[in-house]
């Protein structure tokens, strides 16, 4: 049970202790004694809490401990006396007595915590006594009984440390917690309308450090177009008891937060006493949410006009090429510019893409490197959705042309890109493909399907321009089409 006790009080450390230094002090001065102990003991061992006229020493078997047996006394017994232990059956050959410190006289008065004797009080000399003065005995009772006191108060006080500890530790883990997570938490009186919150929430509704929060300041930072709707999930969950949810913007920021709480106290009327809920910044999930709503319906007006473009494509195609084979030739290239212009926009979420790839996307990915007769020069430029495709199918025909019927028919035939962006009056695109050292050219008396591709793929770029020519040096287009402003 005692070692059970001292466990409990979590007092087993060896560290010296002023306090108890005192108390020692003050007994051997009572007794005039040499030597005073305040000490702690459990069946086998005995720790010193406190060393008066002895050089501090921190614990030791209790086989030789006068200690052990004052608290084993029986429990109506305060202390034990020994006036000579060398005349003492119990101690005279204790090695104690018989060598160092040479203990003679002995008086010791058990510690009492909790009910259990946990260990002594004791006054040590190294002269026998014949007789002590009345009232001492009661003395070391009394500082005894005052020792097992301070050992009541400081376990209290440690116990007390560590629980403030832990709940600090634990305030701190729900903080970093909610700041990593980006919530804002909050405890509103409503009778007095204060709301306690964290740094995260004072953030989120730009209302200053260290100042007092009234809900009516949260309402105000709030946006006026949702203040009605935060106000009416007030009033439900108030009337109602249902917990409060509601989306709203902060009217200096725009972001939005998403706001959840409860009724947490009510007074014997039902009336809302304390409320407490936490806000969420979900910004970046309402404009992706946002963004994949625009992404879908440019999808669905992509999808519709790509299908009437294939439908066209596939109806002229089938005129110029009645058989079957020559038409699935023409076809599928046709298509299959078509198809990777739309998987380089749906790539980039259909926010353009870059000249050079809708070239690499007919000439090969290498065409810079190691360009096959083809000579690209020109500033690389982001391109619109609707222009990327048109100038795609372009010069998917061009090189188709050039392929089978002019530059690249011949072995010394080349083509030249070139282009530049023009600032002034309007900012667009001026592209020009030329084509030499082929076959000699004339112009045909009537534009094939390809030609007239070449003219029309830009329909739906507003104040854009194609000219075809057929020099007798080779095939000249120029391509003329408006860009957005540059961003300032």
């Amino acid at each position: 049970m005692r070692l059970h006790a001292l466990a409990a009080l979590d007092v087993l450390d060896s560290s010296p202790d002023a306090d108890f230094e005192r108390l020692s002090r003050t007994a051997a001065f009572t007794f005039k004694a040499d030597i005073a102990l305040v000490t702690l003991i459990d069946k086998e061992r005995q720790w010193f809490r406190a060393c008066f006229g002895i050089d501090n020493m921190t614990e030791a078997l209790t086989e030789t401990s006068f200690c052990a047996h004052a608290i084993a006394l029986p429990h109506d017994e305060d202390t034990l006396v020994v006036l000579d232990a060398t005349r003492d059956d119990r101690f005279k050959h204790n090695p104690l007595v018989t060598g160092w410190p040479g203990i003679r006289f002995y008086a010791g008065a058990a510690i009492v915590v909790g009910g259990q004797k946990v260990g002594s009080l004791c006054v040590i000399g190294t002269q026998p006594r014949s007789a002590l003065e009345p009232g001492l005995v009661e003395q070391l009772v009394n500082l005894a009984g005052l020792t097992s006191t301070l050992f009541s108060l400081k376990d209290e006080a440690r116990v007390r440390a560590r629980t403030a500890a832990a709940l600090v530790r634990e305030e701190w883990r729900h903080a970093l917690t909610l700041e990593a997570g980006k919530v804002g938490s909050w405890v509103w009186d409503v009778r007095t309308g204060e709301v306690a919150c964290n740094d995260m929430f004072r953030r989120m509704y730009g209302l200053a450090e260290g100042e007092t929060i009234r809900a009516q300041d949260v309402l105000d930072a709030t946006h006026p177009l949702d203040r009605q709707m935060v106000e009416s999930g007030i009033e439900a969950s108030f009337r109602g008891g249902m917990d409060y949810s509601a989306e709203a913007r902060i009217a200096a920021t725009g972001r939005w937060l998403t706001m959840r709480g409860r009724v947490y106290q009510r007074d014997a009327e039902g009336k809302p006493l304390v409320m407490m809920g936490v806000s969420i910044d979900i910004t970046e999930s309402k404009q992706s949410a946002d963004h994949t709503r625009l992404l879908l319906r440019e999808l669905n007006h992509r999808v519709k006009n790509t299908l009437a473009m294939i439908q066209s494509v596939a109806r002229q195609t089938i005129r110029q090429n009645p058989d079957p084979k020559d038409f699935i030739e023409a076809f599928s290239g046709r298509l299959r510019t078509i198809s990777d212009a739309h998987v380089l926009l749906a790539d980039r979420d259909w926010s353009g893409v870059q000249l050079y790839e809708v070239i690499a996307s007919q000439l090969g990915p290498s065409f810079r490197a190691d360009p096959d007769r083809a000579e690209v020069r020109g500033e690389d430029v982001t391109l619109p959705a609707d222009h990327a495709l048109g100038l795609g199918l372009i010069l998917h025909e061009l090189t188709t042309n050039a392929h089978h019927h002019g530059a690249w028919s011949s072995e010394a035939g080349t083509v030249s890109i070139d282009w530049e962006i023009k600032r002034r009056p309007t900012r667009g695109l001026s592209l020009t493909w030329r084509e030499s050292g082929g076959p000699k050219v004339s112009r045909p008396a009537e534009f094939g399907l390809g030609a007239r591709l070449i003219e029309r793929s830009l329909a739906k770029v507003l104040d854009s321009e194609v000219a075809l020519n057929f020099e007798p040096d080779g095939v000249v287009a120029h391509v003329w089409m408006p860009l957005p402003a540059e961003d300032a």
